[in-house]
């Protein structure tokens, strides 16, 4: 779980590291979220959910490995 900064103090560096870590296993899953909704998949799609979370899936995996 990320730290926030407390007003006036800065954060240790164990701390900034922890938020470095979490922040770059993040950065793909906000990717493939925010591509799923300029395709507007979830919106026009007419499918079960098992088919929308695969492909959802697949964004996430297309995204990681770009």
């Amino acid at each position: 779980c990320p730290s926030r900064r407390k007003p006036g103090k800065d954060l240790t560096v164990r701390q900034t590291s922890v938020n470095r870590a979490h922040s770059r296993l993040r950065w793909p899953v906000e990717r493939a979220i925010a591509r799923i909704k300029t395709w507007r998949i979830l919106r026009k799609a007419r499918c079960s959910p098992t088919k929308l979370t695969s492909m959802a899936r697949a964004v996430l995996t297309l995204e990681t490995h770009r």
